[in-house]
Formats: C-alpha cells, sequence, structure tokens
C-alpha cells in the first residue's frame, strides 16, 4: 500500500461506499483508523503502520453479498409501502370534502413531504449503499443532498404543527376557533416550506462531486465538502453541520413535541364535567389519546435517534467504520426511513374517520362508474332502481350528494375540530 494516496486494495464494504473510501484513501496520513476495514490490501503487513490486520477475504465478500441483496430488498419494500400508504392518504382527505378540516390539512402535508422525502432519498442512499461510485454528477448529487434535507425537515416540523394544532384544539378550544382556520393551516405550511427551503441552502453548497484515485483507478463519490488545509482550505465545518442538524432536526422539534403533548394531557386528565363527575365514555376518549400521544412521540423518537448519533458520531471521527457498524448503520437508514412509512397508519389508518372515508372513496367510486347518468338522478332513483348487476348504489354516497349543500354551512365547525378530523 502506497501512503501517498493511491490505494492498492480490494473494493470496501458498507454505507456509502464512495464517500467512506474516499475518505479512507484521501485522508490515508491523517486518519488511518477506518483503513483496516476499507483501505487494506491483505497481501501486505500492516502491522508496521500501526494497523489491525485486515478483514479475512471470505469475510468481506459475505459482507458485500449480504449488503447487495439485503439493501436492496429492505429500501424498495420501503419505498413501496411509503409512496401507497401516504398517497393513499392525499387521495382519501382530498376526495372527502368533508374531512378538509385543519388537522387533516396537516396530515396531507405530512404525506406529501413523506412522499417526496422517499422518492428522493432512499433510492439515493440504496444506490450509495451498493455502488463504490456516484453514478449522478456534481449537480444531482447537491440537489439529491439538499432535498434530502428539505423533506426531512419538512415532514418533522408539520409533526410539529400537529402537536400545536392538537394542543390548541384540546387546551383553548374556544379562543383557538378563529386562528385554527383552513386559511390559517395552509398559510402556516406555506411559511414552514419557505423557510425550510431558504435555510437549507448551505446543504446544497456544502455538498458536491469528488475525485479520488483508489487501486490505480480514478472514482467518484457524493461527499460533505469537508475543509482540508491541503485538499479544501475553503471547505466546510462538518462537526458543526452535523450538530446543527442534529439540533435543528430531532432536539428541539422533539422538544417541542413532548412540551405540548404534555401540556395537553395534564390538561386533559385535570379537566372534570360540571360537578366533578367524568363519564366512562370520556375516560375511555381520554386514554385513547394518551395512548396515541404516548406513540407518535416514541415512534420518532426511536425511528430518528440511531440514524443521528451515527452521524453526529461520523462527523466527528468518534465512529469506527467496522463490518459490524456497517450492519448497524444500515439498520439505523432502515428504521429512519420506516418513519415516513409508519405516520400514514400511525395517523391514519388507524382512525375509524379515516377507514370510513376510505371505503366512501372506494365504494362511490366504484358505484359512480357503474350507474352513469346526472347525479340528481342517481341521488333521487337509487332507493328504487336497483343496478345491472343486482346491486345499489352505497347510501352513503347517496347521503353525501344530498348533503352538499350543507357544506357552507359547517365549514367553521369543521375547521375548528369535528368529528370528521383523522386525529
Amino acid at each position: 500500500m502506497d501512503v501517498s494516496g493511491t490505494v492498492t486494495a480490494p473494493p470496501p464494504l458498507g454505507v456509502g461506499i464512495g464517500g467512506l473510501r474516499y475518505h479512507a484513501c484521501v485522508n490515508i496520513s491523517v486518519n488511518t483508523s477506518e483503513l483496516s476495514a476499507f483501505c487494506s490490501n491483505s497481501s501486505e503487513q500492516l502491522n508496521g503502520y500501526g494497523l489491525d490486520p485486515p478483514p479475512e477475504p471470505q469475510s468481506l465478500q459475505l459482507i458485500q453479498k449480504i449488503v447487495s441483496i439485503v439493501v436492496p430488498l429492505l429500501f424498495g419494500l420501503i419505498v413501496l409501502v411509503g409512496l401507497f400508504g401516504n398517497a393513499l392518504v392525499v387521495l382519501v382527505v382530498a376526495a372527502n370534502q368533508q374531512m378538509r378540516s385543519t388537522t387533516n390539512l396537516l396530515i396531507i402535508n405530512l404525506a406529501v413531504a413523506d412522499l417526496l422525502f422517499i422518492v428522493f432519498c432512499v433510492p439515493f442512499t440504496a444506490t450509495d449503499y451498493v455502488l463504490p461510485f456516484w453514478p449522478f454528477g456534481d449537480i444531482w448529487c447537491k440537489i439529491v443532498q439538499y432535498l434530502i434535507v428539505v423533506t426531512a425537515y419538512a415532514s418533522v416540523y408539520t409533526l410539529v404543527l400537529m402537536s400545536l394544532d392538537r394542543f390548541l384544539a384540546v387546551v383553548h378550544p374556544i379562543t383557538s376557533m378563529s386562528i385554527r382556520t383552513e386559511r390559517n393551516a395552509i398559510a402556516a405550511i406555506a411559511v414552514t416550506w419557505v423557510v425550510i427551503l431558504l435555510a437549507s441552502v448551505p446543504v446544497y453548497l456544502s455538498h458536491g462531486e469528488v475525485t479520488y484515485t483508489y487501486s490505480s483507478a480514478e472514482h467518484t463519490a457524493c461527499v460533505f465538502l469537508e475543509a482540508d488545509p491541503i485538499n479544501r482550505p475553503d471547505g466546510y465545518n462538518k462537526p458543526v453541520f452535523q450538530i446543527i442538524f442534529f439540533a435543528t432536526s430531532y432536539v428541539t422539534p422533539l422538544a417541542l413535541i413532548c412540551g405540548l403533548y404534555l401540556w395537553l394531557l395534564v390538561r386533559l386528565w385535570r379537566g372534570a364535567a360540571p360537578g366533578g363527575h367524568v363519564s366512562a365514555e370520556s375516560r375511555r376518549g381520554k386514554k385513547r389519546v394518551t395512548r396515541m400521544v404516548v406513540v407518535v412521540v416514541a415512534i420518532f423518537a426511536v425511528c430518528w435517534f440511531p440514524i443521528q448519533l451515527i452521524l453526529v458520531l461520523k462527523s466527528v471521527d468518534k465512529y469506527e467504520i467496522t463490518n459490524t457498524s456497517v450492519m448497524i448503520q444500515i439498520v439505523s437508514h432502515v428504521l429512519a426511513y420506516m418513519n415516513s412509512c409508519v405516520n400514514p397508519i400511525l395517523y391514519a389508518f388507524l382512525s375509524d374517520h379515516f377507514r370510513k372515508a376510505f371505503r366512501k372513496v372506494i365504494n362511490c367510486g366504484s358505484a359512480q362508474r357503474a350507474q352513469p347518468g346526472p347525479r340528481y338522478h342517481r341521488a333521487s332513483t337509487i332507493q328504487q332502481q336497483p343496478q345491472a348487476n343486482g346491486r345499489a348504489l352505497n347510501n352513503e354516497c347517496v347521503e353525501n350528494d344530498n348533503k352538499s349543500g350543507l357544506l357552507n354551512v359547517t365549514k367553521a365547525t369543521r375547521a375548528n375540530g369535528s368529528s370528521n378530523d383523522i386525529l
């Protein structure tokens, strides 16, 4: 092995193969802790350089094979489940005018953010695992890293807005009626996206494609353009960047969500009906809300903490790269990305209102395709005239048509939290 910069070694293992190999090989004279797993040559004796012996070739090949099979399968499953679940949430809420409240608008925004996160983050992270080089060029490297951070922030801070919305609805149900309107919800969502898009511009600037020499050949990697006194004196401070991201995308939103929900639960359990009597139905409702709050906070904290911790440790060179640590990082990535699949299940599919709305979309859609003609005709004749296949149109569809004139009357009520809210 030539410590001057050109490395002759078998392909390395692990997440972000190109990036890890780049850092290990370019900074070989500065940081040699990663070389035992990523820049080793089994034909040489490395003990003279103070390094551990390289892994066995068979072990390397086995881990490579596992990564090349497991990562596409797991990430592919996440993409399929996440796309289906979040797209279904958007479809169901958008297709039901009765469900267009402040809470459900936030749930649509959460589903859209998760959809974008799955599209722009998961496939490219999987590519980074499997391929030893970056095949998409410098501009797309910057765009992908930028969109990953933007969509992650959008998803997380939509959860904060949702916790604020629930807090206002429970703790200040009367005074918040003028605040919790659809117009204000749309404005809050728009402001959140604009702030995130502008605040994330440094991510675009601080990432890029680099070229390095490995095994007497040139390779590319999409990496953080970290400052280096020799190769990149005008680079960026990676520990500062990663710690700020950890604080703003995990610690701060988690603290806000926990604080708002804790205040909500205290107010919910301390409140009592006139005379101090609490009905059994009220107690059941409180327990249901408490369980939902605990699950929401726990899932967010558990899903995102491992990968956030690993990224911070790597930025300060405290995360040793080994075959085991690479597998731990793969699991951590999968766990974080699963959060975008769990959100529609947690906020929508477990809700009775969502399941009813979903059945309504399916039944009404199939019924309207089977029964052509004007809406008023279908509504007035549905109970007397069966379809050709012997089935009558769903009564819910007729009821919805007949109630369409009442939407404007009930709009203010729905905007301030009605029984049609998913949560």
